[in-house]
């Protein structure tokens, strides 16, 4: 189960929403669906969480490029909408290789052979069972720990949040009463 919030940065303070995300596929749907929130393009801070296994943070500022921070990346990478946050730039991948990738795969009878002549199979090669994949996600967090250091939560104490991080990252930020209107 999921649960996501909006908290948007007012002249007055902050402004509290639960959210849902059925419609959102891209990180661009969830950006400009924070940015739909913004109040004179300030910032915007989407919470996501999925029952205590992971949680994510993208603040937006404006017209700015997102900034985002995951929990446990891993855990993220098995989720629809962690999925979403997990950006190939924050994974060093070079962007859209995935896609490359696919549609490579899509394309047919580029094996060598000619039409109804079998495969020829290669001999085995030795593999490194113990060499890194490059496709894997790294356990742990991932992404911008400064997210909110300006905030009033510092990067350390990001990294130590486990249970009901939403509730003490609201509070860091000044946000707690108006998340609890929500909640």
């Amino acid at each position: 189960m999921y649960f996501a919030a909006l908290l948007a940065r007012t002249e007055d303070g902050w402004e509290a929403s639960d959210t849902e995300l059925d419609d959102v596929e891209t990180l661009s749907d969830l950006t400009d669906l924070a940015r739909e929130a913004s109040v004179d393009e300030d910032t915007v801070l989407v919470y996501i969480e999925q029952e205590d296994a992971w949680f994510g943070v993208v603040r937006v500022d404006g017209e700015e490029d997102p900034r985002i921070y995951v929990s446990d990346a891993s855990a993220a990478a098995r989720s629809s909408y962690g999925e979403i946050l997990l950006t190939d730039e924050m994974l060093g991948r070079e962007p859209g290789a995935e896609d490359e990738i696919a549609a490579l795969e899509e394309l047919v009878d580029l094996d060598g052979t000619e039409d109804g002549e079998p495969e020829r199979t290669a001999p085995a090669a030795d593999t490194d069972d113990d060499a890194p994949d490059p496709d894997a996600v790294p356990a742990g967090p991932i992404g911008e720990l400064g997210v909110l250091a300006d905030l009033g939560m510092s990067e350390k104490e990001l990294l130590t949040l486990q249970t009901d991080a939403l509730a003490e990252i609201a509070e860091a930020v000044g946000a707690a009463e108006v998340l609890e209107s929500v909640r």
